[in-house]
């Protein structure tokens, strides 16, 4: 036997040890959900206590956020300090969770391969059983053989002795798969009209719906425990997600599995909704806790809110007080510079109606009088420019015939 025997066994051991009090597979389906959610009950209220407390620590995670918000280093590393101060384990909640997710690979394995894990049969030996079972005329599941394997060796006597005879160093007998007129080793057809309307063509249709209802249910009350933690909108949108996907997924598993493995689906969604009523009639005081600083802590949030608001209209009120008072320090400035201008400069920077469009220190007369103008003058100074350069011009010319 290969490793997966082996790991497999635990769960087959369970299965077979309700099967061999009731020889139902149906009933031990159901017990063996329920011994699951007895034996995980305490890792599950753990789980539900470890949300709880992370729930109250949000209010401390908030301000370490905005406190070392362009330090993420030092925020996790602060924020590590604060779990183990508190004794609160971040993914407690989440981990626990996950296993009823686990459970469910292993027990398909062991529904879906019944001649390997439940009798313990090698691959060579399921080989000749079911050839021997096919050579004998009967149709086997394309994608279940195993389980309609055992289920018609418990029908079928005749055929239990034929695949004796291809292996006969197994140990074979028959399972009872029949559970309230349902044949569990079958996959329900959507189409349960063909072949003739029967009860295990209906019922196993009602297997399906009934795998979708109750997740259904039991999505309606997780979420419901949830708001009674004051989960933040992050998480209540999650919530709301698998509220959706849960059903949608188990409605798909049964339609694609075997009847026993709907039957599980079934028990361990109304054991799960079980189970959460428990663990809050047992955590009401955490929760109530959880709830109290859920409002304390929206208080706090809303006040903080109000004192930045206040500080943010101070800060501008003083800003405006600032500037206005900036301003008159400046008119007086400029009223004091401006009278220091002697009236006759003041009138001189004026510009028709606009006052000091020359600029305030505009004066006329800062260079001294202006010259008046004097045609003549400007001639005879052109005049004597233009003989001196042609006096230039001919002393050149006179140079270079020499």
């Amino acid at each position: 036997m290969d490793i997966w025997y082996y790991l497999m066994f635990p769960f087959t051991w369970l299965l077979k040890f309700f099967y061999s009090f009731f020889n139902s597979y149906g009933i031990a389906i159901i017990l063996f959900s329920l011994a699951i959610k007895v034996i995980l009950f305490p890792l599950s209220l753990k789980g539900k206590k470890s949300m709880i407390q992370m729930n109250m620590l949000s209010g401390k995670l908030q301000k370490l956020q905005k406190q070392y918000a362009k330090d993420q280093a030092r925020y996790q590393e602060e924020m590590q300090k604060l779990y183990e101060k508190e004794g609160v384990n971040p993914s407690g909640g989440c981990l626990w969770s996950m296993i009823p997710l686990f459970i469910l690979f292993p027990i398909y394995a062991v529904v879906r391969r019944p001649l390997k894990y439940w009798l313990g049969l090698t691959e060579t030996a399921i080989t000749a059983i079911t050839t021997a079972v096919t050579g004998a005329g009967a149709t086997l599941s394309r994608g279940y053989p195993e389980i309609d394997i055992v289920s018609k060796l418990f029908n079928n006597p005749g055929l239990l002795n034929t695949a004796q005879a291809a292996a006969p160093e197994a140990d074979l007998y028959g399972i009872n798969l029949n559970f309230l007129g349902i044949n569990l080793a079958d996959t329900p057809n959507w189409k349960f009209w063909e072949g003739g309307i029967t009860w295990n063509a209906i019922g196993l249709l009602l297997i399906v719906a009934l795998c979708a209802g109750t997740a259904l249910l039991s999505s309606v009350i997780m979420m419901k425990t949830n708001q009674m933690n004051n989960q933040n909108q992050a998480a209540a949108g999650q919530s709301k997600m698998m509220m959706l996907m849960s059903p949608l997924m188990m409605l798909w598993f049964g339609f694609v599995m075997p009847g026993a493995m709907g039957l599980y689906i079934i028990s361990n969604s109304v054991f799960s909704t079980i189970q959460e009523l428990i663990c809050a009639k047992i955590l009401k005081k955490d929760y109530e806790k959880a709830a109290e600083a859920a409002r304390q802590r929206e208080l706090e949030e809303k006040e903080e809110e109000k004192r930045l608001r206040r500080e943010k209209a101070e800060a501008k009120a003083r800003e405006a007080e600032e500037a206005k008072k900036n301003k008159t320090k400046q008119k007086a400035l400029d009223e004091a510079e401006a009278a220091k201008i002697p009236p006759e400069v003041r009138e001189a920077s004026r510009s028709g109606m606009r006052q000091y469009a020359r600029g305030r220190a505009y004066d006329p007369k800062r260079f001294g009088e202006v010259t008046p103008y004097d045609e003549g003058a400007i001639e005879a100074m052109f005049r004597a420019q233009a003989e001196a350069e042609q006096g230039k011009k001919k002393k050149k010319k006179d140079k270079n015939e020499d």
